[in-house]
Protein backbone atom coordinates (compact mmCIF):
# COMPACT_ATOMS: atom_id res chain seq x y z
CA UNK A 1 0.00 0.00 0.00
CA UNK A 2 1.39 3.41 -1.02
CA UNK A 3 2.26 5.80 1.83
CA UNK A 4 0.00 8.44 0.29
CA UNK A 5 -2.99 6.07 0.68
CA UNK A 6 -2.29 5.10 4.33
CA UNK A 7 -4.86 6.07 6.92
CA UNK A 8 -2.89 7.00 10.00
CA UNK A 9 -6.03 7.18 12.14
CA UNK A 10 -5.96 3.42 12.53
CA UNK A 11 -2.25 3.33 13.54
CA UNK A 12 -1.23 2.66 17.07
CA UNK A 13 0.99 5.05 19.01
CA UNK A 14 3.98 2.73 18.61
CA UNK A 15 3.49 2.53 14.85
CA UNK A 16 3.21 6.34 14.51
CA UNK A 17 6.41 6.83 16.49
CA UNK A 18 8.21 4.35 14.25
CA UNK A 19 6.94 6.15 11.16
CA UNK A 20 8.12 9.58 12.36
CA UNK A 21 11.52 8.14 13.28
CA UNK A 22 11.92 6.68 9.78
CA UNK A 23 11.00 9.93 8.07
CA UNK A 24 13.50 11.88 10.21
CA UNK A 25 16.25 9.44 9.25
CA UNK A 26 15.41 9.87 5.55
CA UNK A 27 15.66 13.66 5.94
CA UNK A 28 19.06 13.35 7.66
CA UNK A 29 20.36 11.08 4.92
CA UNK A 30 19.17 13.48 2.22
CA UNK A 31 20.75 16.47 3.95
CA UNK A 32 24.08 14.62 4.31
CA UNK A 33 24.15 13.87 0.59
CA UNK A 34 23.33 17.51 -0.37
CA UNK A 35 24.88 19.83 2.26
CA UNK A 36 24.18 22.96 0.19
CA UNK A 37 20.46 22.57 0.73
CA UNK A 38 19.31 24.76 3.58
CA UNK A 39 16.03 25.08 5.30
CA UNK A 40 14.11 28.30 4.95
CA UNK A 41 15.01 29.30 8.48
CA UNK A 42 18.73 28.70 7.82
CA UNK A 43 18.93 30.75 4.61
CA UNK A 44 20.25 34.33 4.90
CA UNK A 45 17.66 36.96 4.32
CA UNK A 46 17.81 38.08 0.71
CA UNK A 47 18.15 41.79 -0.01
CA UNK A 48 16.06 42.70 -2.98
CA UNK A 49 17.17 45.61 -5.14
CA UNK A 50 15.12 47.08 -7.88
CA UNK A 51 16.79 46.18 -11.18
CA UNK A 52 18.11 49.15 -13.15
CA UNK A 53 16.19 49.56 -16.34
CA UNK A 54 17.77 51.57 -19.14
CA UNK A 55 14.84 53.47 -20.48
CA UNK A 56 14.86 54.41 -24.12
CA UNK A 57 16.05 57.96 -24.61
CA UNK A 58 14.61 59.87 -27.54
CA UNK A 59 16.64 63.03 -28.34
CA UNK A 60 13.86 64.32 -30.58
CA UNK A 61 11.77 65.05 -27.48
CA UNK A 62 14.22 67.73 -26.37
CA UNK A 63 15.31 71.12 -27.57
CA UNK A 64 19.01 72.01 -27.59
CA UNK A 65 21.11 75.15 -27.19
CA UNK A 66 24.72 76.17 -27.77
CA UNK A 67 26.45 77.12 -24.52
CA UNK A 68 29.97 77.85 -23.36
CA UNK A 69 31.36 76.01 -20.33
CA UNK A 70 34.26 77.25 -18.21
CA UNK A 71 36.05 74.72 -16.02
CA UNK A 72 39.28 73.98 -14.18
CA UNK A 73 41.43 70.91 -13.74
CA UNK A 74 44.67 69.80 -12.11
CA UNK A 75 46.64 68.18 -14.89
CA UNK A 76 49.01 65.77 -13.16
CA UNK A 77 46.65 62.77 -13.44
CA UNK A 78 45.86 63.34 -17.11
CA UNK A 79 47.56 62.78 -20.43
CA UNK A 80 46.80 66.32 -21.51
CA UNK A 81 43.48 67.85 -22.49
CA UNK A 82 42.93 66.60 -26.04
CA UNK A 83 41.73 63.10 -26.89
CA UNK A 84 43.02 61.45 -30.06
CA UNK A 85 40.89 58.74 -31.63
CA UNK A 86 42.44 55.24 -31.55
CA UNK A 87 45.47 56.58 -29.68
CA UNK A 88 45.56 54.85 -26.30
CA UNK A 89 47.43 56.80 -23.65
CA UNK A 90 48.77 55.61 -20.28
CA UNK A 91 46.57 58.17 -18.55
CA UNK A 92 43.08 59.42 -19.45
CA UNK A 93 42.65 62.81 -21.07
CA UNK A 94 40.53 65.62 -19.65
CA UNK A 95 38.46 65.60 -22.85
CA UNK A 96 37.56 61.94 -22.29
CA UNK A 97 36.28 62.71 -18.79
CA UNK A 98 34.22 65.63 -20.10
CA UNK A 99 32.67 63.53 -22.83
CA UNK A 100 31.80 60.71 -20.44
CA UNK A 101 30.10 63.13 -18.02
CA UNK A 102 28.14 64.94 -20.75
CA UNK A 103 27.15 61.65 -22.34
CA UNK A 104 26.14 59.99 -19.06
CA UNK A 105 23.97 62.98 -18.18
CA UNK A 106 22.52 62.78 -21.68
CA UNK A 107 23.25 66.41 -22.27
CA UNK A 108 24.72 65.78 -25.74
CA UNK A 109 23.42 63.79 -28.70
CA UNK A 110 26.43 62.83 -30.84
CA UNK A 111 25.80 61.66 -34.38
CA UNK A 112 26.90 58.01 -34.64
CA UNK A 113 29.99 57.50 -36.78
CA UNK A 114 31.74 54.38 -37.97
CA UNK A 115 34.90 53.92 -35.97
CA UNK A 116 37.16 51.07 -34.98
CA UNK A 117 37.28 52.53 -31.48
CA UNK A 118 34.59 51.20 -29.15
CA UNK A 119 33.00 53.60 -26.69
CA UNK A 120 35.22 56.31 -28.12
CA UNK A 121 34.88 60.06 -27.73
CA UNK A 122 32.57 61.39 -30.43
CA UNK A 123 31.66 65.07 -30.71
CA UNK A 124 30.08 64.74 -34.15
CA UNK A 125 26.96 66.92 -34.41
CA UNK A 126 27.57 68.64 -31.05
CA UNK A 127 29.10 71.88 -32.46
CA UNK A 128 31.98 71.22 -30.10
CA UNK A 129 34.97 73.56 -29.87
CA UNK A 130 37.81 73.95 -27.36
CA UNK A 131 39.96 76.92 -26.49
CA UNK A 132 43.28 75.52 -25.25
CA UNK A 133 44.96 72.17 -25.81
CA UNK A 134 47.12 71.76 -22.74
CA UNK A 135 49.89 69.15 -22.69
CA UNK A 136 50.29 66.20 -20.36
CA UNK A 137 50.68 67.36 -16.76
CA UNK A 138 49.60 70.96 -17.47
CA UNK A 139 46.68 72.38 -15.47
CA UNK A 140 43.99 74.89 -16.39
CA UNK A 141 41.96 77.21 -14.18
CA UNK A 142 39.94 78.87 -16.96
CA UNK A 143 39.58 76.40 -19.83
CA UNK A 144 36.55 76.94 -22.10
CA UNK A 145 34.61 74.73 -24.50
CA UNK A 146 31.57 75.39 -26.64
CA UNK A 147 29.01 72.60 -27.08
CA UNK A 148 25.36 72.10 -28.03
CA UNK A 149 23.50 70.58 -25.08
CA UNK A 150 20.01 69.44 -24.17
CA UNK A 151 17.72 72.16 -22.87
CA UNK A 152 14.70 72.26 -20.57
CA UNK A 153 12.94 74.65 -22.91
CA UNK A 154 9.75 72.94 -24.16
CA UNK A 155 8.96 72.32 -27.80
CA UNK A 156 6.10 74.14 -29.53
CA UNK A 157 2.51 73.65 -28.35
CA UNK A 158 3.64 71.87 -25.21
CA UNK A 159 2.46 73.36 -21.90
CA UNK A 160 5.38 74.60 -19.87
CA UNK A 161 5.66 73.63 -16.23
CA UNK A 162 8.58 75.30 -14.55
CA UNK A 163 10.98 72.90 -12.89
CA UNK A 164 11.25 74.17 -9.35
CA UNK A 165 12.73 72.66 -6.22
CA UNK A 166 13.00 68.90 -6.17
CA UNK A 167 11.30 68.59 -9.55
CA UNK A 168 14.31 70.29 -11.11
CA UNK A 169 16.65 67.73 -9.58
CA UNK A 170 14.81 64.52 -10.51
CA UNK A 171 17.35 61.78 -11.02
CA UNK A 172 17.05 59.71 -14.15
CA UNK A 173 18.66 56.43 -15.00
CA UNK A 174 22.31 55.96 -14.06
CA UNK A 175 21.98 58.68 -11.47
CA UNK A 176 21.78 61.46 -14.05
CA UNK A 177 19.53 64.48 -13.93
CA UNK A 178 17.06 64.72 -16.75
CA UNK A 179 15.07 67.81 -15.79
CA UNK A 180 11.55 68.21 -17.21
CA UNK A 181 11.17 66.30 -20.49
CA UNK A 182 8.46 67.44 -22.88
CA UNK A 183 5.76 64.95 -23.80
CA UNK A 184 6.23 65.17 -27.55
CA UNK A 185 7.37 61.83 -28.98
CA UNK A 186 7.58 62.79 -32.63
CA UNK A 187 10.51 61.29 -34.50
CA UNK A 188 12.61 64.28 -35.60
CA UNK A 189 15.92 65.92 -34.87
CA UNK A 190 16.33 67.88 -31.63
CA UNK A 191 15.11 71.45 -32.04
CA UNK A 192 17.50 74.33 -31.43
CA UNK A 193 16.78 77.37 -29.29
CA UNK A 194 16.19 79.58 -32.32
CA UNK A 195 13.87 77.05 -33.97
CA UNK A 196 10.38 78.49 -34.69
CA UNK A 197 8.88 75.32 -33.17
CA UNK A 198 10.14 76.37 -29.75
CA UNK A 199 7.41 77.91 -27.65
CA UNK A 200 7.89 80.79 -25.22
CA UNK A 201 5.55 79.69 -22.40
CA UNK A 202 7.30 82.16 -20.07
CA UNK A 203 10.46 80.06 -20.13
CA UNK A 204 13.38 81.79 -18.41
CA UNK A 205 16.65 81.04 -20.21
CA UNK A 206 18.51 80.71 -16.91
CA UNK A 207 16.24 80.06 -13.93
CA UNK A 208 14.24 77.33 -15.69
CA UNK A 209 17.21 75.74 -17.42
CA UNK A 210 19.01 72.50 -16.55
CA UNK A 211 21.67 73.18 -13.87
CA UNK A 212 24.53 72.23 -16.15
CA UNK A 213 27.44 72.97 -13.80
CA UNK A 214 25.77 71.23 -10.87
CA UNK A 215 25.06 68.07 -12.88
CA UNK A 216 28.52 67.84 -14.40
CA UNK A 217 30.26 68.40 -11.07
CA UNK A 218 28.39 65.37 -9.73
CA UNK A 219 29.77 63.20 -12.53
CA UNK A 220 33.30 64.56 -13.10
CA UNK A 221 36.39 63.47 -11.12
CA UNK A 222 37.15 65.69 -8.10
CA UNK A 223 40.15 67.35 -9.82
CA UNK A 224 37.97 68.56 -12.72
CA UNK A 225 35.41 71.19 -11.69
CA UNK A 226 32.89 73.17 -13.71
CA UNK A 227 33.11 76.83 -12.76
CA UNK A 228 30.58 78.64 -14.96
CA UNK A 229 28.42 78.52 -18.07
CA UNK A 230 27.39 81.14 -20.60
CA UNK A 231 23.77 80.84 -21.79
CA UNK A 232 24.08 83.29 -24.68
CA UNK A 233 27.35 82.98 -26.62
CA UNK A 234 27.38 85.17 -29.74
CA UNK A 235 26.32 83.74 -33.13
CA UNK A 236 29.02 81.63 -34.70
CA UNK A 237 30.78 81.18 -31.36
CA UNK A 238 33.88 78.99 -31.36
CA UNK A 239 35.86 78.46 -28.17
CA UNK A 240 39.01 78.32 -30.29
CA UNK A 241 38.57 81.09 -32.84
CA UNK A 242 36.45 83.50 -30.78
CA UNK A 243 39.11 83.61 -28.05
CA UNK A 244 41.30 86.69 -28.56
CA UNK A 245 43.51 86.37 -25.49
CA UNK A 246 44.89 83.48 -23.50
CA UNK A 247 46.53 83.89 -20.12
CA UNK A 248 49.16 81.56 -18.70
CA UNK A 249 51.06 81.38 -15.42
CA UNK A 250 54.20 79.38 -14.74
CA UNK A 251 54.93 79.01 -11.01
CA UNK A 252 58.31 78.55 -9.36
CA UNK A 253 59.91 78.91 -5.94
CA UNK A 254 62.65 81.22 -4.72
CA UNK A 255 65.09 79.55 -4.20
CA UNK A 256 64.41 77.45 -7.28
CA UNK A 257 66.26 74.44 -5.91
CA UNK A 258 68.16 73.40 -2.79
CA UNK A 259 70.87 76.03 -2.12
CA UNK A 260 74.33 74.66 -1.48
CA UNK A 261 75.46 75.13 2.08
CA UNK A 262 78.79 76.86 2.38
CA UNK A 263 80.69 80.12 2.22
CA UNK A 264 81.44 82.64 -0.47
CA UNK A 265 83.39 80.35 -2.77
CA UNK A 266 80.30 78.26 -3.45
CA UNK A 267 78.27 81.18 -4.73
CA UNK A 268 77.46 81.42 -8.42
CA UNK A 269 80.46 83.19 -9.92
CA UNK A 270 79.55 82.79 -13.58
CA UNK A 271 80.68 86.36 -14.17
CA UNK A 272 82.59 89.03 -12.36
CA UNK A 273 80.33 90.70 -9.81
CA UNK A 274 79.70 94.41 -10.24
CA UNK A 275 79.76 96.84 -7.29
CA UNK A 276 75.95 96.90 -7.34
CA UNK A 277 75.54 93.12 -7.53
CA UNK A 278 77.01 90.62 -5.13
CA UNK A 279 77.61 87.02 -6.26
CA UNK A 280 74.46 84.94 -5.78
CA UNK A 281 74.41 81.51 -4.15
CA UNK A 282 73.54 78.66 -6.46
CA UNK A 283 69.83 77.82 -6.23
CA UNK A 284 68.65 81.42 -5.93
CA UNK A 285 67.32 83.22 -9.01
CA UNK A 286 67.97 86.79 -10.06
CA UNK A 287 64.36 88.00 -10.24
CA UNK A 288 65.36 91.44 -11.53
CA UNK A 289 67.19 89.95 -14.51
CA UNK A 290 64.25 87.62 -15.22
CA UNK A 291 61.90 90.60 -15.15
CA UNK A 292 64.12 92.39 -17.68
CA UNK A 293 64.11 89.34 -19.95
CA UNK A 294 60.34 88.81 -19.64
CA UNK A 295 59.55 92.37 -20.76
CA UNK A 296 61.36 91.70 -24.04
CA UNK A 297 58.65 89.21 -25.04
CA UNK A 298 55.96 91.92 -25.21
CA UNK A 299 54.83 92.87 -28.72
CA UNK A 300 54.45 91.11 -32.06
CA UNK A 301 57.37 88.71 -32.60
CA UNK A 302 58.33 85.59 -34.50
CA UNK A 303 58.54 82.83 -31.86
CA UNK A 304 59.97 80.01 -33.99
CA UNK A 305 62.93 79.80 -31.59
CA UNK A 306 60.55 79.46 -28.62
CA UNK A 307 58.42 76.48 -29.67
CA UNK A 308 58.39 72.93 -30.90
CA UNK A 309 57.65 72.66 -34.60
CA UNK A 310 54.82 70.30 -35.56
CA UNK A 311 55.38 69.53 -39.25
CA UNK A 312 51.96 67.90 -39.58
CA UNK A 313 50.43 71.37 -39.17
CA UNK A 314 52.68 72.86 -41.89
CA UNK A 315 52.74 76.19 -40.01
CA UNK A 316 54.51 78.98 -41.90
CA UNK A 317 53.60 81.96 -39.73
CA UNK A 318 55.18 81.93 -36.27
CA UNK A 319 54.30 85.49 -35.35
CA UNK A 320 52.33 85.86 -32.14
CA UNK A 321 51.41 88.94 -30.13
CA UNK A 322 52.24 89.09 -26.42
CA UNK A 323 50.18 91.66 -24.50
CA UNK A 324 51.77 91.28 -21.09
CA UNK A 325 54.74 89.46 -19.55
CA UNK A 326 56.10 89.84 -16.02
CA UNK A 327 57.56 88.02 -13.03
CA UNK A 328 55.36 88.54 -9.99
CA UNK A 329 55.67 87.39 -6.39
CA UNK A 330 52.65 85.70 -4.84
CA UNK A 331 51.48 86.69 -1.39
CA UNK A 332 52.27 83.94 1.09
CA UNK A 333 51.61 83.12 4.69
CA UNK A 334 54.11 81.30 6.84
CA UNK A 335 54.89 77.77 5.70
CA UNK A 336 57.45 74.98 6.22
CA UNK A 337 61.01 74.99 4.85
CA UNK A 338 61.74 78.40 6.32
CA UNK A 339 65.29 77.29 7.04
CA UNK A 340 66.41 78.50 3.60
CA UNK A 341 66.41 82.02 5.06
CA UNK A 342 68.78 81.04 7.84
CA UNK A 343 72.58 81.63 7.85
CA UNK A 344 74.40 79.46 5.36
CA UNK A 345 71.38 79.11 3.04
CA UNK A 346 70.23 82.70 2.43
CA UNK A 347 70.62 84.50 -0.87
CA UNK A 348 73.51 86.79 0.12
CA UNK A 349 76.10 86.79 2.88
CA UNK A 350 78.87 89.12 3.94
CA UNK A 351 82.45 87.89 4.10
CA UNK A 352 85.29 89.32 6.17
CA UNK A 353 87.91 90.12 3.53
CA UNK A 354 90.80 89.52 5.96
CA UNK A 355 89.64 86.15 7.36
CA UNK A 356 87.31 84.85 4.65
CA UNK A 357 84.76 84.00 7.33
CA UNK A 358 81.10 84.94 7.72
CA UNK A 359 80.59 88.19 9.60
CA UNK A 360 76.87 88.85 9.18
CA UNK A 361 74.05 86.97 7.50
CA UNK A 362 71.77 89.04 5.30
CA UNK A 363 68.40 88.12 3.84
CA UNK A 364 66.90 90.56 1.35
CA UNK A 365 69.27 93.18 2.73
CA UNK A 366 67.78 92.94 6.22
CA UNK A 367 70.22 91.54 8.83
CA UNK A 368 68.78 88.76 10.94
CA UNK A 369 65.60 88.39 8.86
CA UNK A 370 65.67 84.60 8.69
CA UNK A 371 62.04 83.66 9.35
CA UNK A 372 60.63 84.30 5.88
CA UNK A 373 59.65 81.10 4.03
CA UNK A 374 60.59 80.32 0.41
CA UNK A 375 58.69 82.68 -1.83
CA UNK A 376 56.48 81.69 -4.75
CA UNK A 377 56.74 83.58 -8.01
CA UNK A 378 54.83 83.32 -11.28
CA UNK A 379 55.80 84.09 -14.84
CA UNK A 380 52.57 85.77 -16.00
CA UNK A 381 51.96 85.78 -19.73
CA UNK A 382 49.05 87.15 -21.79
CA UNK A 383 48.95 86.65 -25.55
CA UNK A 384 46.64 86.40 -28.54
CA UNK A 385 47.63 82.79 -29.23
CA UNK A 386 50.51 80.43 -28.54
CA UNK A 387 52.53 77.88 -30.47
CA UNK A 388 53.17 74.31 -29.36
CA UNK A 389 55.19 74.32 -26.09
CA UNK A 390 55.81 78.06 -26.50
CA UNK A 391 55.26 79.04 -22.87
CA UNK A 392 57.52 76.27 -21.56
CA UNK A 393 60.32 77.32 -23.93
CA UNK A 394 59.97 80.94 -22.81
CA UNK A 395 60.08 79.89 -19.16
CA UNK A 396 63.22 77.79 -19.77
CA UNK A 397 65.11 80.80 -21.13
CA UNK A 398 63.99 82.93 -18.19
CA UNK A 399 65.34 80.34 -15.75
CA UNK A 400 68.72 80.37 -17.49
CA UNK A 401 68.75 84.15 -17.16
CA UNK A 402 67.70 83.92 -13.50
CA UNK A 403 70.56 81.53 -12.76
CA UNK A 404 73.01 83.93 -14.31
CA UNK A 405 73.92 81.47 -17.05
CA UNK A 406 72.57 83.78 -19.75
CA UNK A 407 72.02 87.50 -20.19
CA UNK A 408 68.50 89.00 -20.56
CA UNK A 409 69.65 90.04 -24.02
CA UNK A 410 69.34 86.37 -25.08
CA UNK A 411 65.56 86.84 -25.46
CA UNK A 412 66.03 89.67 -27.98
CA UNK A 413 68.61 87.69 -29.92
CA UNK A 414 66.40 84.60 -30.19
CA UNK A 415 63.48 86.76 -31.35
CA UNK A 416 65.71 88.09 -34.15
CA UNK A 417 65.02 85.26 -36.61
CA UNK A 418 67.00 86.95 -39.38
CA UNK A 419 70.17 86.62 -37.34
CA UNK A 420 69.10 83.32 -35.75
CA UNK A 421 66.78 81.48 -38.18
CA UNK A 422 67.40 78.06 -36.62
CA UNK A 423 66.36 77.12 -33.11
CA UNK A 424 69.15 76.06 -30.72
CA UNK A 425 68.59 72.64 -29.14
CA UNK A 426 67.87 73.73 -25.57
CA UNK A 427 65.50 72.02 -23.13
CA UNK A 428 62.08 73.43 -22.39
CA UNK A 429 60.74 73.85 -18.85
CA UNK A 430 58.82 71.15 -16.97
CA UNK A 431 55.06 70.75 -17.44
CA UNK A 432 53.64 70.58 -13.87
CA UNK A 433 54.02 74.26 -12.82
CA UNK A 434 52.23 75.57 -15.94
CA UNK A 435 48.58 76.69 -15.77
CA UNK A 436 46.23 77.94 -18.47
CA UNK A 437 44.90 80.72 -16.25
CA UNK A 438 42.07 82.18 -18.32
CA UNK A 439 40.59 82.54 -21.81
CA UNK A 440 39.16 85.90 -22.88
CA UNK A 441 36.35 86.43 -25.39
CA UNK A 442 35.87 90.19 -26.05
CA UNK A 443 32.68 91.49 -27.60
CA UNK A 444 32.66 91.77 -31.38
CA UNK A 445 34.20 94.95 -32.78
CA UNK A 446 35.26 96.01 -29.30
CA UNK A 447 38.66 97.61 -28.69
CA UNK A 448 38.60 96.39 -25.10
CA UNK A 449 40.33 93.13 -24.18
CA UNK A 450 37.84 92.48 -21.36
CA UNK A 451 35.80 89.29 -21.49
CA UNK A 452 32.45 89.90 -23.19
CA UNK A 453 30.69 86.64 -22.33
CA UNK A 454 28.00 86.72 -19.64
CA UNK A 455 29.28 83.97 -17.40
CA UNK A 456 27.03 82.50 -14.72
CA UNK A 457 29.35 81.13 -12.07
CA UNK A 458 28.50 78.29 -9.72
CA UNK A 459 26.35 79.78 -6.95
CA UNK A 460 25.29 82.89 -8.88
CA UNK A 461 21.63 83.86 -9.17
CA UNK A 462 19.92 85.42 -12.19
CA UNK A 463 17.41 88.24 -12.11
CA UNK A 464 15.30 89.21 -15.09
CA UNK A 465 14.28 92.83 -15.68
CA UNK A 466 11.40 94.17 -17.75
CA UNK A 467 13.33 93.77 -21.00
CA UNK A 468 13.82 90.05 -20.25
CA UNK A 469 17.60 90.44 -20.41
CA UNK A 470 19.34 88.43 -17.69
CA UNK A 471 21.21 90.52 -15.15
CA UNK A 472 23.76 88.45 -13.26
CA UNK A 473 24.51 89.20 -9.63
CA UNK A 474 27.04 87.24 -7.66
CA UNK A 475 25.79 85.57 -4.49
CA UNK A 476 26.56 82.61 -2.33
CA UNK A 477 24.21 79.86 -3.34
CA UNK A 478 23.71 76.15 -3.73
CA UNK A 479 26.38 74.43 -5.75
CA UNK A 480 29.24 76.65 -4.58
CA UNK A 481 29.39 76.52 -0.76
CA UNK A 482 28.26 73.87 1.68
CA UNK A 483 28.19 70.09 1.46
CA UNK A 484 28.60 68.94 -2.11
CA UNK A 485 29.49 72.42 -3.33
CA UNK A 486 32.43 73.05 -5.63
CA UNK A 487 34.29 74.94 -2.88
CA UNK A 488 33.82 72.03 -0.48
CA UNK A 489 35.03 69.60 -3.15
CA UNK A 490 38.13 71.64 -3.94
CA UNK A 491 38.90 72.08 -0.23
CA UNK A 492 39.20 68.30 0.10
CA UNK A 493 41.49 68.12 -2.92
CA UNK A 494 43.61 71.00 -1.62
CA UNK A 495 43.84 69.72 1.96
CA UNK A 496 45.08 66.32 0.88
CA UNK A 497 47.91 67.93 -1.05
CA UNK A 498 48.54 70.52 1.66
CA UNK A 499 49.11 67.80 4.24
CA UNK A 500 51.66 66.21 1.90
CA UNK A 501 53.39 69.58 1.59
CA UNK A 502 53.33 70.29 5.33
CA UNK A 503 54.67 66.90 6.34
CA UNK A 504 57.39 66.94 3.69
CA UNK A 505 58.38 70.50 4.64
CA UNK A 506 58.52 69.79 8.37
CA UNK A 507 60.53 66.62 7.73
CA UNK A 508 62.93 68.70 5.61
CA UNK A 509 63.36 71.15 8.49
CA UNK A 510 63.88 68.29 10.94
CA UNK A 511 66.61 66.70 8.82
CA UNK A 512 68.44 70.04 8.54
CA UNK A 513 68.17 70.84 12.25
CA UNK A 514 69.29 67.48 13.66
CA UNK A 515 72.93 66.63 14.19
CA UNK A 516 75.84 69.02 14.66
CA UNK A 517 75.20 72.70 13.98
CA UNK A 518 77.41 73.73 11.04
CA UNK A 519 77.70 77.24 12.55
CA UNK A 520 79.59 78.10 15.70
CA UNK A 521 78.04 80.38 18.38
CA UNK A 522 79.46 83.43 16.56
CA UNK A 523 77.70 82.51 13.32
CA UNK A 524 80.89 81.34 11.62
CA UNK A 525 81.15 78.15 9.65
CA UNK A 526 82.82 75.38 11.63
CA UNK A 527 84.22 74.19 8.30
CA UNK A 528 85.09 77.28 6.30
CA UNK A 529 85.10 75.29 3.09
CA UNK A 530 81.59 73.85 3.55
CA UNK A 531 80.66 72.25 0.21
CA UNK A 532 83.22 74.23 -1.70
CA UNK A 533 84.92 71.39 -3.48
CA UNK A 534 85.24 72.20 -7.15
CA UNK A 535 82.48 70.65 -9.22
CA UNK A 536 82.98 70.08 -12.94
CA UNK A 537 79.24 69.82 -13.75
CA UNK A 538 76.90 72.83 -13.84
CA UNK A 539 73.48 72.62 -12.19
CA UNK A 540 70.76 73.84 -14.57
CA UNK A 541 67.15 74.48 -13.43
CA UNK A 542 64.25 73.73 -15.81
CA UNK A 543 61.27 74.25 -13.50
CA UNK A 544 61.29 70.75 -11.98
CA UNK A 545 61.84 69.57 -8.42
CA UNK A 546 65.63 69.51 -8.76
CA UNK A 547 68.27 70.86 -11.12
CA UNK A 548 70.09 68.70 -13.63
CA UNK A 549 73.84 68.32 -13.93
CA UNK A 550 74.84 69.39 -17.43
CA UNK A 551 78.62 69.19 -17.33
CA UNK A 552 80.34 72.31 -18.62
CA UNK A 553 77.62 74.81 -19.44
CA UNK A 554 77.32 75.68 -23.14
CA UNK A 555 75.59 79.01 -23.91
CA UNK A 556 72.29 78.64 -25.78
CA UNK A 557 73.46 80.33 -28.98
CA UNK A 558 76.46 77.99 -29.14
CA UNK A 559 74.33 74.82 -28.95
CA UNK A 560 73.71 72.69 -32.08
CA UNK A 561 70.89 74.07 -34.22
CA UNK A 562 67.81 72.36 -35.54
CA UNK A 563 66.92 72.48 -39.23
CA UNK A 564 65.02 75.54 -40.34
CA UNK A 565 61.22 75.48 -40.18
CA UNK A 566 61.01 75.39 -43.97
CA UNK A 567 63.25 72.32 -44.19
CA UNK A 568 61.32 70.50 -41.42
CA UNK A 569 57.97 71.19 -43.12
CA UNK A 570 59.27 70.22 -46.57
CA UNK A 571 60.76 66.95 -45.35
CA UNK A 572 57.46 65.99 -43.74
CA UNK A 573 55.48 66.96 -46.84
CA UNK A 574 57.68 64.81 -49.05
CA UNK A 575 57.36 61.85 -46.69
CA UNK A 576 53.56 62.20 -46.72
CA UNK A 577 53.59 62.71 -50.50
CA UNK A 578 51.83 66.04 -50.71
CA UNK A 579 52.96 69.37 -52.13
CA UNK A 580 55.70 70.83 -49.91
CA UNK A 581 55.85 74.50 -49.08
CA UNK A 582 58.29 76.64 -50.99
CA UNK A 583 61.73 76.56 -49.43
CA UNK A 584 63.00 79.90 -48.21
CA UNK A 585 66.74 80.16 -48.70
Amino acid sequence: MDNQDKNYTDWSAQELIGRVTALEQQLRDLTAKQPSIQTVSQRPRARFKNPRVDREFNPSRYSTRLVALKFAYLGQRYNGFEHHVNNKTPLPTVEEELWKALNKARLIFPTPISSTETNGVNWEGCEYSKCGRTDKGVSAFGQVIGVRVRSNRPLANIPFKAAIGEDAMNSGENGTVLGQPPSDSADHDPATMDDPKIGEHQFDLIRHEIPYTWILNRLLPPDIRMLAWCPTPPPGFSARFSCKERKYRYFFTQPAFMPNFGSFAKLNTFKKATPSERPRREGWLNIKAMQDAARRFVGLHDFRNFCKVDPSKQIENFERRIFHAEIKELDQASQPAAYVRSPGFQEYESIDASTGLLTEAISNGIPGNFSLPPKIYAFILHGSAFLWHQVRHMAAILFLVGQGLESPDLVSRLLDVKSNPKKPMYEMAEDAPLVLWDCVFPKDRSESRDDGLDWIYVGDHAEVDNSKIPRITSAKGNGKFGMGGVVDDMWKVWRQRKMDEVLAGILLNKVVEEGNDPLDPDGRLRNAQGENQKRSSQKVFHGGNAPRLKGKYIPVLQLPKMDSVEVINSRYAERKEFQPIELIV
